[in-house]
């Protein structure tokens, strides 16, 4: 299916098989033609003792202390609902060429059958439609970013710049910053 999502796209890097079978693999390899890695893809399975429960279990902690609260919430009932991860370790051929774009595509490709919800390391989570609902970036923060609060049980999505400390004050408490139009509601 990967590989197949990047010849579709006109992509000619390689997809690697590191452990496990085709049909259940549990770690590939991303590169370049020349072998140069872009990303190592893990697939971990939420199982009693295994590495995709801890991860949850670390999740949950993580969530429990960001804002907004809201968002924390819908976190803390959604994650105990997820059966597996897929963790992408970005390698340093991402930054060679169009590497970014290869890992893009694979990423849409996985989540267009897995479904679900994107976690950075130091930025936060998405929600599944893929706009930032919780903050977990650094105060150093900026650039303009789509968001979503939860407002009524729905998503209320809009952009603001994150390194306005009024908007992200207004984040950090559910709310539209001040002067933002929303962009859609949606669930």
């Amino acid at each position: 299916m990967l590989r197949s999502a990047l010849k579709e796209n006109g992509r000619s890097e390689t997809i690697a098989l590191e452990n496990g079978t085709a049909d259940n693999w549990s770690q590939l390899i991303l590169a370049h033609p020349d072998g140069s890695e872009i990303a190592a893809i893990e697939r971990n399975p939420v199982v009693p003792g295994g590495l995709g429960a801890q991860e949850i279990e670390e999740f949950l902690n993580q969530v429990e202390q960001s804002q907004p609260k809201s968002a924390s919430r819908w976190l803390k009932a959604y994650l105990p609902r997820v059966r597996c991860i897929y963790a992408f370790q970005i390698l340093n051929g991402a930054r060679i060429g169009d590497g970014w774009g290869a890992l893009e595509v694979v990423r849409k490709s996985i989540k267009s059958v897995a479904g679900g919800i994107i976690q950075g390391d130091g930025e936060g989570f998405s929600n599944e439609d893929g706009y930032h609902i919780l903050w977990q970036l650094s105060d150093s923060a900026k650039g303009i970013w789509w968001m979503a609060v939860l407002k009524d049980g729905q998503w209320v999505t809009f952009q603001m710049d994150l390194g306005n400390r009024e908007h992200r004050a207004a984040f950090q408490r559910g709310e539209i910053p001040a002067g933002i139009k929303a962009a859609r509601v949606g669930e």
